[in-house]
């Protein structure tokens, strides 16, 4: 890219400037900074910018080729002795040293020395036998007889073969008897060990299994009931002598449970009842809400007889968690009066409404909810479903509710927060125009739409949080949740009446 003129004028305007590196590349607008150092670099080295290297010094002197060549021939051409004599150089490389040096011998490296006279097979036996006695190591009896250790190998193995082992040393004796009974014994208490491992994670599988419990569970924990649908599931596979020790389960409890529960179940069919009362509700009815259903349909039974039998098929519904209440209190704007304060309690239906907006983040994209409560029995008066929290959303929902009372004299109180949404000139003339009386909470302050804010609660708590929405799309979660809105209006807020004495 570069000639060489280039490169020496760089170096030579480098080195003026005082090996000032950038102030040399703006001067002479090039080159980059690792390559000026490098051209820097060789022309110390060979005070030419020309061949671009520098030869690498050789690795081995013309002394250390000498003297390995040497060593090779004064120990019986032996190139494994002179390389671990030596630490160097790699076989090949000493190959390549002899066939230098002494280009007569070759490149073959041989196991004996030139011109030597070969040995006589007596000679041969008697290192053999040697070899085989191990009374000392394969290495002296080949300097004894005067050869290198792989032939002495080689004579082995042309006189007795090469499947009969080079040692003949007798074996280590065999283990005394109370050393084998001792490992024998350890041996049996390592399997009794495994066996028991393997009892208690099969104990922990069929909890998880059959009584709704966590594999982390301890099975001490368990009740004997429990305790004895677990041996009933492991009884073919371990015998009770095993199950029972370590379950901690007298003989005596379990068959008096295992009676038990044999016996028909007299709930059988109150058990059916609930866990369809359950279902068709969302999975979101606890045993209040169960009981006050079954007297609905004259099942007559106890609640810790609904509780124990819920608890029992694993009909649990969902909760919410306590969160830590947080609020920012003041005024940035001229607002209507707070006319509602906290009391959200009325004395006939359309006289307090409050209406509020929330967001379901779904995998698919966000949803929003903008609805209408009424604060005499918490129906759902009217409802808007969108993917934008536009004025659109609060528009469409309050011109529903306005239609619900067209008919009549009844002029409701509509309560919400300090949102933008509710100061819109399209919320505006429409309050004005239904003369119906605007009221909004503090700011920052949630507890003044307590009932809306807990409306939001309940329709998360039951709807939204136990499900998995990852193959949902918008449409479907928005035609779930409108039916979810229906349900509770029509059904859910009924029952709720049911069991308070509200009619």
């Amino acid at each position: 890219m570069y000639s060489y003129e280039d490169r020496v004028q760089a170096v030579q305007l480098y080195l003026k400037l005082g090996k000032r590196i950038k102030a040399t590349i703006r001067q002479l607008g090039y080159p980059t900074k690792n390559s000026l150092k490098a051209w820097h670099r060789e022309y110390e080295q060979c005070h030419d910018l020309r061949t671009g290297y520098v030869r690498a010094a050789p690795r081995y002197s013309a002394e250390q080729k000498q003297a390995a060549v040497d060593h090779y021939l004064s120990h019986d051409r032996c190139a494994a002795a002179t390389l671990r004599a030596l630490g160097f150089p790699s076989r090949g490389t000493l190959a390549a040293w002899i066939d230098e040096l002494c280009p007569e011998i070759g490149k073959r490296l041989v196991g004996r020395v030139a011109g030597s006279v070969p040995k006589s097979l007596a000679v041969k036996r008697a290192a053999v036998i040697e070899l085989c006695a191990r009374e000392e190591s394969a290495r002296v009896v080949a300097q004894k007889t005067g050869v290198s250790r792989p032939m002495l190998y080689n004579w082995k193995n042309q006189l007795l073969g090469r499947e009969v082992p080079a040692s003949m040393k007798r074996k280590k004796k065999p283990a005394p008897d109370h050393e084998r009974a001792e490992l024998e014994r350890q041996v049996e208490s390592l399997r009794l060990d495994i066996r028991k491992l393997q009892i208690e994670h099969d104990i922990l599988k069929k909890a998880n299994e059959l009584v709704k419990k966590g594999t982390g569970i301890d099975p001490q924990l368990l009740s004997n009931r429990e305790k004895t649908m677990l041996v009933d599931a492991l009884k073919q596979t371990y015998p009770l002598p095993e199950l029972l020790p370590v379950l901690r389960l007298a003989r005596s409890s379990y068959f008096y449970h295992r009676a038990r529960l044999l016996v028909a179940d007299r709930h059988a069919g109150a058990r059916r009842v609930i866990a369809d009362i359950f279902e068709c509700n969302h999975r979101c009815y606890g045993y209040r809400r169960i009981r006050a259903a079954l007297s609905r349909q004259q099942v007559f039974i106890s609640e810790k007889v609904v509780r124990r039998l819920m608890r029992q098929e694993g009909l649990a519904a969902a909760t919410t968690r306590r969160r830590r209440y947080g609020s920012y209190r003041g005024e940035i704007s001229p607002a209507p009066e707070n006319l509602i304060n906290r009391d959200f309690h009325a004395a006939a239906p359309n006289q307090k409404w409050l209406t509020d907006i929330t967001e379901f983040q779904l995998p698919a994209g966000k949803v929003y909810l903008s609805p209408v409560i009424d604060c005499f029995d918490g129906l759902v008066v009217s409802w808007s479903i969108s993917t934008r929290p536009d004025a659109e959303l609060v528009n469409t929902m309050l011109d529903s509710a306005i239609e619900s009372v067209a008919d009549s004299d009844e002029r409701p109180v509509v309560h919400s927060d300090r949102g933008a949404h509710y100061r819109w000139p399209g919320w505006l003339s429409r309050m004005r125009d239904a003369r119906l009386v605007r009221s909004m909470s503090r700011k920052g302050c949630s507890p003044d739409n307590a009932a809306c804010e807990g409306f939001f609660g309940r329709l998360k708590t039951e709807l939204f949080y136990p499900r998995d929405w990852r193959t949902t799309t918008i449409d479907q979660f928005i035609e779930i949740l409108d039916s979810y809105i229906r349900w509770y209006s029509a059904t859910r807020v009924a029952v709720c009446r049911a069991s308070s004495g509200m009619h």
